[in-house]
């Protein structure tokens, strides 16, 4: 079990267990955080799916938890080597994968050290490349931390619902 402790959270891998508290996480933070850069009906559209938490992810040993030190889900994320929506496995690629912080915790650098234990752990598994599909309003994020915007993109969630958002990479 990779741990990672930090002054007020420890980081873990998630597990099929952690379902509901992901889902409680993401219905607590995406409305809020992507209503500054969605219209509400194409936000309400996608939160419909959005804000489950995919078994497939919680399942993969590559999806990561912060939790504050009463046990409270305040983070989450992760990465696969299958691009999201059609599973395909592209060489030495990685795609970061559904973070998210509680609204009242950002700035506490949970994300960003979530980020950085999946480059080493993408890294460690011989991924040479990071990808993300970002929503418009975590484009500023991921270009601080390094990515590079590629281009815009429509990202399919659910059936005929599709999300504005930037193709972004980063060499790790």
């Amino acid at each position: 079990m990779i741990k990672e402790s930090k002054q007020e959270y420890l980081i873990r891998v998630a597990g099929p267990g952690d379902a509901a508290a992901v889902t409680a996480l993401f219905k607590e933070s995406y409305p809020l955080l992507m209503s500054q850069a969605y219209d509400k009906a194409t936000l309400a559209a996608a939160l419909e799916v959005m804000t489950t938490a995919n078994p497939k992810l919680l399942a993969s040993g590559t999806f990561y938890l912060a939790e504050s030190r009463v046990g409270q889900v305040v983070g989450c994320g992760g990465w696969t080597r299958e691009t999201p929506g059609s599973g395909m496995v592209h060489g030495h690629v990685a795609h970061i994968r559904h973070f998210a912080s509680h609204p009242d915790w950002i700035g506490h650098g949970i994300a960003r050290s979530i980020l950085a234990l999946c480059e080493r752990e993408a890294r460690l598994a011989g991924i040479k490349q990071l990808e993300c599909y970002a929503s418009l309003n975590a484009v500023g994020f991921y270009g601080a931390l390094g990515f590079d915007s590629v281009g815009s993109i429509e990202v399919r969630i659910g059936t005929g619902v599709t999300l504005p958002s930037v193709l972004m990479r980063r060499t790790v």
